[in-house]
């Protein structure tokens, strides 16, 4: 894929190496002086040149690669990085992603994941090497979700670029750089090809293309225009366009001109009043914009401050007045370190974009997530790879689909094409779908009998209400869920104490499995009872060897305290127990006199003493096996050290 519609490279991808200090040839220095201008096509040319006579230099094999891996040549980059590689195998961490992203176009997937697990090891924290590690079967999923177009030829392409293309009342509007046949023909110094302008082709009753037409003068200018989108009522258009209005061409700190979206009015037939967003700078790029199905929100692609990769997708509100609030970047669900670009809503709020960020056949994939409903904090669901046909090991992108007549466009420079890149029409015959049931039965802890008229709430990661239903007869609830995603389960009932859990929903199409059991909030007492069970009563915590009682230790008497002034008849026996270490006369004494201690905390407060009785038992109740010299874990003896209230009167 090209270069020429910004497309898909900002300037942060370019990775500029310091030069080795030793002398270099004329030629490959005119080929660095050009590389670094984004002449691109040029040092090409004239690295090659260089590299034919039998030079071996890490740069220029790092240019070379980039030079084609840039212009979207993923093949031709894979030579060259596989020279790098061969000459020197410890790079930077980028260069093993990019080797990755070529030997995929090159069809060796093998030997792509293995260079993508050099990469995880190199750059931990990157996000698309998370992204591999985690969905290592990330071929198997893919493969799931192919097949469910039909693709062909749009019949619309020329031998240059065409893509990028926008639905416009009957007609397809798309860019291309085609020959016009103009005497003074200006080129893009990227790729030495003609600038793009806007095209537009009728679409007939029969789904067939008209024959392609340049759109109106005033919106094509002398440099790139590209990736329109149109408002509902056709009358506001939102396109891109190098740095270039009215006459001024605009650049940033290093004398390069980048892109920016613009808007035009059409009024009396005739696009105009073309100007530029507010959020555009001559400091870096902003485009392919993308409107939501309300149009109150405008999404677009940008490497502005903030960006988390090379290029990131963000939205801008539309206000009601017109003008637009401050771009939020959609975050970590969506974007990489890699480039996320061409973004698309569909009528069913699906956003589809590109991505190399993202385990895939390798060069750009179209994705695709739904936005959830009322989206004020951009969140979205698990992103799927759409699969073959419409990605391929090379660059597919400008994904575009009326969801009503399952029709679309997308765009793509594999093999068989007319030009570099072509656009190809699509017909969706299967949606992509992972349905996940979030489903369990509900059922009292301690007597597991099942609870009928249970509420069941869930909710989303920020704990918004999505839906609510009451257990059947049977005690079962099921939700429909997104798949790979977290909820919250909320369970409360009358009598019992309300529980909220948390579940992660699987990735695959299915079911996810949750059971709840409630325990009761009103429990029987009855003579024998042991409060410290009922009262979900630890350990009463002592400090070493000691027999004070400690802050957090009364936080529990205070639970027995307020049971023994609700039922003021209430007798209860104090039993206190250790654990096998120390010797069993220590113990027992120790023993006694925490049991002691507890009485006398609750005689303290309001308990008279012909209501209580103490003693300890050291250890000679152990509820284990963890006696004298049997080697325990710290929680095994845990559960020995333990205080009992046990209910021995209630009249």
């Amino acid at each position: 894929m090209k270069k020429n519609y910004i497309a898909i490279t900002f300037t942060l991808l370019l990775v500029l190496i310091t030069p080795n200090g030793r002398a270099q040839s004329a030629s490959q220095h005119k080929a660095d002086k050009d590389y670094n201008q984004y002449a691109y096509i040029d040092a090409i040319a004239t690295y090659e040149r260089v590299a034919e006579k039998g030079y071996k230099d890490q740069e220029m094999f790092q240019r070379l690669g980039n030079a084609y891996y840039f212009n979207g040549e993923l093949t031709k980059a894979a030579k060259w990085y596989e020279a790098l590689f061969e000459m020197n195998p410890e790079q930077e961490p980028e260069y093993y992603y990019r080797y990755a992203q070529t030997l995929k176009a090159t069809g060796d997937y093998a030997k792509a994941d293995k260079t993508l697990e050099s990469f995880n090891k190199k750059k931990t924290a990157d996000k698309r090497g998370e992204l591999f590690e985690n969905n290592k079967n990330y071929l198997e999923q893919i493969k799931a979700n192919s097949g469910r177009y039909e693709i062909a030829d749009a019949k619309i392409n020329s031998t240059q670029t065409d893509y990028g293309s926008a639905y416009y009342n009957n007609k397809l509007v798309f860019a291309s750089a085609r020959d016009t046949g103009g005497i003074a023909k200006k080129t893009f110094k990227w790729t030495n090809k003609s600038f793009t302008n806007l095209y537009t082709a009728e679409i007939k009753a029969d789904g067939t293309l008209g024959t392609p037409e340049r759109f109106q003068k005033n919106i094509n200018s002398k440099f790139n225009e590209s990736t329109p989108v149109f408002t509902k009522d056709g009358k506001t258009m939102y396109f891109t366009r190098n740095n270039y209005l009215e006459g001024k061409r605009g650049k940033d700190n290093q004398k390069i001109t980048l892109l920016k979206l613009y808007k035009a009015e059409q009024i009396d037939g005739k696009w105009t009043n073309v100007s530029e967003l507010p959020f555009n700078s001559d400091q870096y790029s902003t485009a392919h914009p993308a409107l939501s199905n309300d149009e109150k929100k405008l999404y677009f692609a940008s490497d502005m401050p903030g960006t988390l990769g090379q290029s990131d997708l963000y939205s801008v509100t539309i206000n009601s007045d017109k003008s637009f609030g401050k771009p939020e970047n959609l975050g970590k669900t969506i974007n990489t370190e890699g480039r996320e670009t061409f973004p698309f809503i569909a009528n069913d709020n699906q956003l589809y974009f590109a991505s190399d960020g993202r385990p895939g056949l390798g060069g750009l994939d179209v994705y695709v997530t739904k936005i959830n409903d009322n989206n004020n904090d951009n969140t979205f669901t698990t992103v799927q790879n759409v699969g073959a046909p419409i990605n391929s090991k090379q660059d597919d992108f400008a994904f575009i689909i009326d969801s009503e007549t399952q029709k679309g466009y997308f765009t793509s420079n594999r093999e068989g094409g007319n030009g570099n890149d072509d656009i190809y029409k699509l017909t969706q015959t299967r949606k992509l779908n992972c349905e996940q049931t979030l489903k369990g039965i509900v059922s009292d802890k301690e007597t597991n009998a099942i609870l009928e008229n249970a509420k069941v709430t869930l909710l989303d990661e920020q704990f918004k209400t999505i839906g609510e239903v009451t257990t059947a007869a049977n005690g079962t609830y099921s939700f429909k869920v997104d798949c790979n995603k977290t909820y919250h389960v909320r369970v409360a009932k009358e009598d019992y104490e309300t529980i909220e859990t948390p579940v992660i929903i699987k990735e695959q199409s299915g079911e996810t499995d949750l059971n709840i059991k409630l325990e009761k909030r009103i429990k029987p007492i009855t003579v024998g009872t042991d409060l410290a069970k009922t009262l979900n009563i630890p350990i009463i915590y002592f400090d070493l060897d000691k027999s004070i009682i400690r802050k957090d230790a009364a936080f529990e008497l205070e639970k027995i305290l307020a049971v023994m002034q609700q039922y003021p008849k209430m007798k209860i026996d104090i039993r206190s127990h250790t654990d096998s270490r120390q010797t069993a006369k220590y113990n027992l004494a120790l023993s006694d006199r925490r049991a002691k201690s507890t009485q006398q905390w609750l005689i303290k407060n309001g308990i008279k003493s012909n209501r209580l009785t103490a003693k300890g038992y050291g250890e000679s109740q152990l509820v284990n096996h963890c006696s004298d010299g049997v080697p325990c874990t710290e929680a095994e003896h845990q559960l020995n050290r333990r205080s009992e209230f046990i209910v021995v009167s209630m009249d």
